[in-house]
């Protein structure tokens, strides 16, 4: 029976063509050029983050480009962390008691404010230290975007961990109109750069 183009039929006048994953041919077989694969241990390492050095007291920043939350984002956040509170789940119940729509889950929010002041905050690493005097100040409906910014409140070196830093800022996220929703003050450890001769304590 004739084999057709592309079938696996076998094909005694054809040769057979035995490559591996790495471009190598097996034995009898017909080599492919080698693709040498990368040495991943030669390439730089890239800091990211900002270390102690880089912050000072009364410092300002303003974070990311802000995040629409939507309310797929409420749903799900709220059923995953079991919060079945009807003033975040049914909109009707919600307008019942005054609001125009569900009210998004507040520790969405406080998430949110964190997860954009990282890039700028605590991305170098270093172990979180704690959340204080967090407040919630309005609430948040799907559809508001959420913009975050902070100020350094202190920073001093460790006198047990030798090369960084603790450093706390108080962060205010905002809606879209420019209204505060949350504040909170974050403290984290800080990894020190040590490229001044004395760090700023």
């Amino acid at each position: 029976m004739p084999s057709h183009p592309g079938s696996l039929a076998d094909d005694s006048d054809s040769p057979t063509q035995n490559v591996d994953v790495q471009g190598r041919g097996g034995s009898g077989s017909q080599s492919t050029p080698d693709r040498t694969l990368p040495d991943l241990d030669t390439f730089p390492v890239v800091s990211r983050g900002n270390k102690y050095e880089d912050f000072a007291p009364g410092q300002t920043m303003d974070h990311h480009w802000g995040r629409t939350v939507t309310s797929a984002d409420n749903v799900s956040f709220s059923t995953a962390t079991c919060a079945w509170l009807p003033l975040h789940l049914n909109v009707e119940y919600a307008k019942s008691q005054g609001h125009p729509d569900a009210v998004v889950n507040p520790m969405l929010v406080l998430c949110t404010a964190v997860g954009l002041s990282v890039e700028d905050l605590s991305e170098s690493g270093g172990p979180f230290l704690g959340i204080d005097d967090c407040v919630f100040l309005a609430p948040v409906y799907p559809g508001d975007t959420i913009t975050a910014s902070s100020r350094v409140l202190s920073m001093r070196l460790s006198s047990k961990k030798p090369g960084v830093g603790i450093v706390s800022w108080r962060t205010t996220a905002c809606n879209q109109r420019g209204d505060a929703v949350l504040e909170l003050v974050r403290t984290n450890l800080v990894a020190a750069r040590g490229d001044r001769p004395t760090l700023q304590k």
